[in-house]
């Protein structure tokens, strides 16, 4: 109740500073002449996806498009300086996004791996190895929260696309750390806002997958020269695989008011979210003893998981002691995976005086809890028969030499439902539960001058000072569980029989081979102070040059709660003779940074169909709340990038190429090596990643009713400059991919558009493509390279709107991570994976969209 009534106290202190409020709808400032190009009144425009418009000659990659992100003024996204990618409302729709990491995977320049569900996926950024680091996650130009990447939480799964969406804006190296902490690359969602005519739109969604979904808003004026928007989404999902209950449901609520006076527009936001998602992870794919053997049977490649019932619905218990000794006993749900709620709430002055002068003024509170209920794999799987005899000379410590084997059993049986993996596979399988939970409260203002001022030209000179502080308190445990190899598997027990078969003691105890394996807890306060300027000179009407920094300072304290092993003092079974425990103690916690970030680019406008730009910028990924949280040793990371850019606007074809060159240091890494007397082992290295490619982004649009739309990408990726303090040499690491990273990339999107008595059919397909990664370091297993066929159809009738949208419908085969707790290093003992995570498989989705 508290969360809500301070959730409450802030919404009405913000609306009651001024009754005349509105939404934060852009994410930088702009000049007055550009004021009026308000999200609402754009043209749809694709960007990075298909616009709306079915004419030739059209903007098709929306370079007439005023954007905003990273930039000190809106301008035109063909006289950027930067890469850019721009996803309408109307392609949003068309591209019907699984996750957020779905959507930025379309984007050239970003893979993504959003086959773990709608949120916390890995995407990376030219080839940065960071998954989801380095990467700002903004909703109209500012986070959520304002760390990238928080306490087991991501800025993915804090942002969500609903029919709410106006716009989505990515930008790519270039200015974005300028405008953004810790960030190469910032994803901006521009959210619509009320105008002078009332309108809105309803949507229903149903899928194959058990989804049904619901969304609307409705905007419009309230008053004179006063606007609202408000709308949201809420959605029910079984899953894409059979978990044994349902995968997704939740939703948001977004709510915007705006008033405009004659030189200050003042603007108010409200979001409620509250949503839950399933986590999916790797399986196991084919039998370590004979990689050739498949185990589909066991655990299909589409619809299996290692989620089960079996610790749903309360059956997983957590117990550890607390400081004096008593038992703490807790029981949890794997069917509530991931929960997450929050608030956010805020305001924006924008005071545009004229005489070139533009002040902004923007403040986001955010109040929410991260719960995570989830089932990771620990390790391959394991021959049962050797496995259960490893823990044969402790079962005799403990139960006495009577015991003469171990033996499996289905758990809770009480040893007496033998079970013998030999009837199946002859395989088991250990995972890890982890309940991980946190707390989290932020406070953000932006506040920016920019002033334009003709001297040698125009200059847009920007001075900006942004303050955060924000707070968390996270905790996470682990039990260790043994499992059956199958889909949905049953729990294990290890029991210790005597020569007559009866069972006189357990390795386990109902399933659990090791309660509190882990057991982290700690809080965290950050303060940080950010001022940052640019000055975009326009020398003439065809040459802008522009240069930035960004100034970050990092203050922050925190406690780490000390743990210990204890005996939790049940003589029948060794899963609780070494649970983690609290002792009472707590390790203060400290971090302090400072660091610059900057850019400088030139952009000259060679003709109306030509352009180019060169960049260079430096990216810092500075300490988090993990290192304080977790006693972590902050090490700062850079992210150097230098790019040179090409656009392309004809009639029929519209191009937006860049080539890059990333450097990211340091890259720290256990690799095999040779010691400097000749032996081998692990040894621990710090190097660098090289990543030179090429983006491109496209649009080709011959006659009215055919385009072609596409994003491919190339980056040669590479680990080098391997360096250890022994002096010991890498074996087989320099000149390899960084580990789930593939080469090349992209997708290609045909369409196909037809005017039927006025109304539009528009047939369109599109088609993925994946280069081949490895699980590891030394590149010793691959992840091969695979391609999805997605098709849809939409026909439009007045302002009622039909669509069916099929991805992956020939169930090709993708695995998109390995097992990334145990094969970083040397892979998997195979060529090809034999454990990872299958993308989805064939999945049909069909929506009705009413506008009025």
């Amino acid at each position: 109740m508290r969360y809500f009534q301070a959730s409450r106290r802030v919404l009405i202190a913000a609306l009651s500073t001024s009754a005349v409020a509105g939404f934060a709808g852009h994410a930088t400032a702009q000049t007055a002449d550009q004021q009026a190009t308000k999200p609402q009144d754009k043209a749809a425009t694709a960007g990075n996806a298909e616009s709306g418009s079915s004419q030739p000659g059209g903007d098709d990659l929306g370079f007439n498009e005023i954007v905003v992100t990273a930039s000190p003024v809106g301008q035109t996204k063909f006289k950027t300086a930067y890469a850019i990618a721009t996803v309408s409302d109307v392609a949003l729709t068309k591209l019907a996004p699984l996750s957020t990491a779905d959507l930025i995977g379309t984007l050239p320049g970003v893979f993504a791996e959003s086959s773990g569900g709608e949120a916390s996926n890995v995407y990376r950024v030219r080839g940065i190895p960071n998954e989801g680091s380095f990467q700002a996650f903004q909703e109209d130009g500012m986070p959520i929260y304002p760390e990238s990447a928080g306490f087991f939480f991501t800025g993915d799964g804090l942002q969500r696309t609903d029919i709410m969406t106006e716009q989505y804006e990515a930008v790519l190296g270039g200015p974005a750390p300028i405008y953004a902490t810790n960030a190469s690359a910032i994803y901006n969602e521009i959210t619509r806002q009320g105008g002078d005519q009332f309108k809105g739109s309803v949507r229903a969604t149903i899928g194959d997958s058990g989804l049904y979904r619901g969304e609307g808003y409705v905007s419009g004026p309230i008053g004179p020269r006063t606007y609202y928007a408000i709308g949201g989404f809420y959605r029910y999902n079984r899953g894409y695989r059979d978990n044994g209950f349902p995968s997704d449901k939740g939703g948001q609520f977004r709510l915007n008011l705006r008033h405009e006076f004659d030189t200050v527009t003042v603007k108010a936001h409200f979001k409620y979210f509250n949503d839950q998602n399933i986590f999916y992870l790797p399986i196991p794919l084919a039998d370590p003893r004979d990689p050739s053997r498949s185990l589909n049977q066991f655990v299909d490649f589409f619809d299996g998981t290692l989620n089960t019932p079996a610790l749903a619905d309360g059956h997983a218990v957590m117990k550890y002691a607390n400081p004096d000794g008593t038992l703490v006993s807790e029981n949890r749900s794997l069917s509530d995976g991931r929960k997450t709620r929050y608030i956010a709430t805020g305001m924006e002055f924008d005071f545009h005086p004229g005489g070139g002068l533009h002040v902004l003024d923007k403040f986001r509170y955010t109040k929410g809890k991260v719960s995570l209920d989830a089932l990771y794999s620990s390790s391959n799987p394991v021959v049962a028969d050797t496995y259960a005899a490893g823990y044969l000379k402790a079962a005799q410590a403990a139960f006495g030499p009577g015991v003469t084997r171990i033996g499996y059993a289905l758990a809770g049986s009480n040893g007496l439902t033998a079970y013998d993996p030999n009837s199946q596979s002859g395989l088991v399988v250990p995972a890890q539960y982890r309940d991980i939970h946190d707390d989290f409260e932020s406070f953000q203002n932006d506040f920016t001058v920019n002033l334009g001022v003709d001297f040698a030209g125009r200059h847009d000179l920007t001075l900006g000072v942004n303050i955060a502080s924000f707070k968390s308190t996270g905790e996470w445990r682990g039990n260790d569980y043994l499992l059956q190899l199958k889909s949905q598997p049953g729990l294990l027990d290890l029991v210790a029989y005597d020569a007559a078969g009866a069972p006189v003691g357990f390795i386990t105890d109902n399933g659990t081979l090791k309660y509190s394996s882990t057991l982290l807890a700690g809080s965290s306060k950050i303060n940080e102070w950010d001022i940052y300027g640019a000055d975009t000179w326009h020398l003439s009407d065809t040459i802008t040059i522009d240069a930035g920094f960004r100034h970050t300072i990092y203050e922050g304290h925190g406690a780490f709660r000390l743990t210990k092993a204890t005996n939790l003092g049940n003589p029948a079974t060794l899963a609780d003779n070494a649970a983690l425990g609290y002792t009472g103690g707590v390790l203060p916690t400290s971090i302090a940074d400072v660091h610059t970030t900057w850019t400088a680019g030139v952009n000259w406008t060679a003709s109306d169909a030509l352009g180019f730009y060169a960049r260079a910028s430096r990216a810092i990924r500075g300490p988090s709340e993990f290192n304080l949280i977790l006693p972590i040793k902050p090490t700062n990371t850079v992210a150097t990038q230098y790019e040179l850019g090409a656009k392309l606007r004809l009639p029929t074809l519209s191009v937006f190429a860049t080539a890059f060159l990333m450097k990211f240091d340091p890259f720290t890494a256990t690799l095999f090596a040779t010691n400097p007397d000749g032996s081998q082992g692990f040894v621990n290295f710090v190097g660098s990643v090289k990543s030179p490619g090429v983006e491109v982004d496209f649009s080709w649009h011959p006659v009215s009713m055919f385009r072609l739309d596409g994003a491919v990408t190339y980056n040669n990726v590479k680990l080098g400059d391997f360096t250890s303090a022994t002096g010991a040499q890498v074996v087989r690491a320099n000149g390899n991919q960084p580990i789930r990273q593939p080469k090349i990339y992209g997708n290609i999107r045909p369409s196909l558009n037809f005017d039927i008595g006025g109304d539009t059919l528009e047939i369109f397909g599109r088609y993925n493509f994946v280069g081949k990664r490895f699980v590891d370091l030394e590149n010793l297993t691959e992840l091969p390279a695979y391609q999805t066929l997605g098709l849809g159809l939409t026909y439009q009738h007045g302002p009622l709107t039909l669509q069916v949208v099929g991805d992956n419908i020939t169930n090709a085969h993708g695995i998109t991570e390995g097992n990334p707790r145990s094969d970083q290093v040397s892979g998997q003992g195979s060529l090809t994976a034999i454990y990872g995570r299958p993308i989805f498989g064939r999945n049909v989705r069909a929506s009705a969209t009413f506008d009025f």
